[in-house]
């Protein structure tokens, strides 16, 4: 065959490849525009635009690192084009990439490149912002929240000049959530919505709006804006159902409706969802972690110690934060002292308030089973600052939970029942079973410190039937033993370990062996002993163990 016919051939077959290509990619049917556009590839070498149509392809289909290699070979067709803007707009997005991936170096040098080949162009240009995105990636590294606003702010004003639609829809979600951790929580909040109505819209590129979904429901979890965070899990659902051949997102989107289904209290739907997360394998690693924490917060829920502990370390092992499950873990576990050094740590590291404010209820939970009250009123305190700057009434309600939880310790059961009542009605209008029966538990037992035994029995029953129904194991058992008490009110507020050890003290055992009985430190045992006299106000072992027969809880 003459070798012109055989090139005619060969470019009439990537004509029809990169024809295919082009409108499977219309269509957001992935597989089919990625092996099109490979297969043009293979015969005739595509020009840049076709190579960010392939890049793009296997971006939704989780190949990252051809969609890598195709976005570098976009780039350099760009510089021999002399195109060097839109070569600039390669470097952002591979520099993205690796910093998604915890790759730094590699990002740092893509987007100092960009940067390099903007700085020789002069002029204006759409790509000036994203650039300068990647400069506000380090701010909000930094904590410098108030230098992210700025360049947010600016990235925006130049995807406006230029009519860049992803450009804007990403400065503004930079810039809420910008807002929001300089307190601004009403302004960020909006801003925040408005980049979504352009993802709904679908205005925006797919890889944007995959982003922007997953972005912006992390943020409003981590402001605790569970009521939109449910809203754009929905509809990034939807999103994901309308092109069933991507893989990019999807396990993003099964690790938020698990962890909505938790909230909601449908525990067994949502460990299923995470460990399908997990079952496909890591190819989202991140995703894979939080898929993981999820499943370590529901065994231990269930009461299934082990595998929370398996769960929770395989997390930290791919870079995300276990805390505060894993305080809890040993909190459940009796290990009062390791739970608190676990929780003191991580909320000493946090610098900022939205990372604070997800690990301070625990902190508060735990130095209260140590018996340290005034580090659980500091923790309360820090809890209520942050929650005075929020719109979330889910951290009204979380902050007035904690207010009451500490007062019922002061043995302030008025006041507690307040706050209680307050939370209680939060959860209840959310549709949180599991925290509203918490709240619910500690009603009852300000009411039993009130004198209202009815009242504290209807209270702890309710609360127990809702654990039941979850299949809380160990907060069902918690609640039988105080039900078990033979009289809430005059416990003063002890909680179920507290009368353990009280009983014991009674009997006459020392520290030691009580800590032998119960298999915790000598220590902790020394905490509670120091609890039960501050709660029954006595001063002794044998003014404790009096008190102990006369209010008949031997």
């Amino acid at each position: 065959m003459p070798h012109n016919a055989a090139v005619s051939i060969g470019t009439s077959s990537a004509g029809r490849a990169l024809a295919r290509g082009r409108a499977a990619y219309a269509k957001h049917a992935w597989r089919d525009a990625y092996e099109s556009f490979a297969q043009a590839d293979d015969t005739q070498r595509l020009d840049p635009d076709d190579l960010l149509l392939l890049a793009t392809s296997a971006y939704m289909l989780g190949r990252e690192d051809e969609y890598v290699r195709a976005l570098e070979r976009a780039h350099y067709g760009y510089l021999d084009s002399g195109d060097v803007p839109r070569a600039a707009r390669c470097t952002w997005w591979i520099g993205l990439s690796f910093l998604l991936r915890g790759e730094e170096a590699p990002a740092t040098g893509w987007f100092a490149r960009g940067e390099r080949l903007l700085a020789g162009e002069g002029g204006d240009c759409a790509e000036r912002g994203y650039l300068l995105l990647a400069s506000m990636l380090e701010s909000f590294a930094a904590g410098d929240f108030e230098a992210a606003r700025a360049q947010a702010s600016e990235a925006v004003a130049i995807g406006e000049r230029f009519g860049d639609r992803d450009l804007v829809a990403l400065g503004v979600m930079d810039l809420g959530h910008a807002l929001l951790e300089l307190g601004r929580a009403r302004e960020g909040l909006r801003l925040l919505d408005e980049s979504m109505v352009a993802v709904t819209s679908g205005e925006l590129s797919p890889i944007v709006a995959g982003i922007l979904y997953c972005s912006t429901i992390t943020v409003c979890q981590s402001v605790h804006d569970l009521r939109r965070a449910r809203e754009w899990t929905e509809a990034l659902t939807l999103w994901c159902e309308r092109q069933p051949e991507m893989v990019a997102h999807s396990s993003v989107c099964l690790v938020h409706r698990a962890e909505v289904m938790q909230l909601q209290g449908g525990w067994a739907a949502a460990l299923e969802e995470a460990e399908r997360v997990t079952d496909r394998g890591a190819l989202n690693e991140r995703a894979f972690g939080q898929a993981l924490r999820v499943q370590g917060d529901l065994h231990r829920l269930r009461g299934d110690f082990r595998a929370a502990e398996r769960a929770y370390r395989a997390a930290g092992r791919q870079g995300v934060q276990p805390q505060p499950g894993l305080a809890l873990l040993r909190l459940a576990q009796d290990n009062v002292d390791a739970a608190l050094a676990g929780i003191r740590r991580v909320v000493g590291e946090s610098t900022t308030p939205l990372k604070r404010v997800r690990l301070l209820p625990a902190y508060v939970e735990i130095a209260l089973a140590a018996g340290e009250l005034e580090e659980a009123e500091r923790a309360r305190r820090d809890l209520a600052a942050i929650s005075e700057t929020s719109e979330s009434d889910v951290l009204a309600a979380m902050s007035a939970y904690a207010a009451g939880a500490v007062a019922l310790a002061r043995g302030e059961a008025a006041g507690a029942l307040a706050e209680l009542r307050r939370a209680l009605q939060v959860w209840d209008d959310l549709g949180a079973p599991y925290e509203a029966a918490r709240a619910r538990t500690l009603v009852g037992l300000a009411c039993a410190g009130l004198g209202d035994e009815d009242g504290a029995a209807l209270e702890l029953e309710a609360a127990r039937a809702a654990f039941e129904e979850l299949g809380a194991r160990p907060d069902v058992a918690r609640t039988d033993s105080l039900r078990r008490s033979s009289s809430v009110a005059d416990a003063q507020g002890l909680s179920p370990r507290e009368l353990e050890v009280l009983r014991l003290v009674a009997s006459g055992e020392t520290n030691k062996a009580i800590a032998a009985a119960l298999v915790l430190s000598e220590r902790t045992v020394d905490r509670h002993v120091s609890n039960i006299y501050t709660k029954l106000r006595v001063s002794s072992r044998a003014a404790a163990t009096a008190y102990a027969y006369e209010h008949g809880l031997i």
